[in-house]
């Protein structure tokens, strides 16, 4: 074997083991990505049930309790005269880019939001007390930011 087949089957394996690294690199990523996105939908969806338990519960010159229609209205309320807000501004689920799935009762309105999508959490235990009841979900569908009365 000449010195050109040696070069040859190096280049190769240099170019086999640098594919083996970057498919291992490229999952971790893709993991790292998961779970940012993850803490963005507790974020996103801990503020939006934040915003309907303040709608809920009236506090000085807020309005009564009426019926939230449309998640557009936490951003400026319109049952006030004065501009009161309740949200910063409207998220999208950051899992799926979408708008959430909405979560209404019959004679309340919109009392929750969830994510659409039917992916696997990585995150599966240790959650804040407020959201104790996602620990052990199956599919980030099934985190529930539910206003819950007092």
């Amino acid at each position: 074997m000449d010195n050109g087949g040696f070069t040859y089957l190096l280049a190769l394996m240099i170019v086999v083991i640098m594919g083996i690294m970057l498919g291992a690199a490229g999952q971790s990523w893709k993991t790292i990505m998961q779970r940012e996105r993850e803490e963005e939908l507790l974020f996103r969806g801990s503020q939006i049930k934040d915003a309907i338990t303040r709608w809920y519960t009236p506090q000085g010159k807020q309005p009564a309790a009426t019926p939230l229609r449309d998640l557009r209205d936490l951003l400026r309320d319109p049952r006030s005269a004065t501009p009161l807000r309740y949200l910063r501004r409207l998220y999208s689920d950051p899992i799926t880019g979408k708008e959430w799935t909405i979560i209404s009762d019959a004679n309340k309105g919109i009392i929750g939001v969830a994510s659409s999508s039917p992916l696997t959490p990585l995150k599966v235990d240790n959650f804040p007390d407020d959201l104790k009841d996602f620990a052990g979900k199956q599919q980030y569908s099934d985190w529930k930011f539910m206003y819950v009365k007092k």
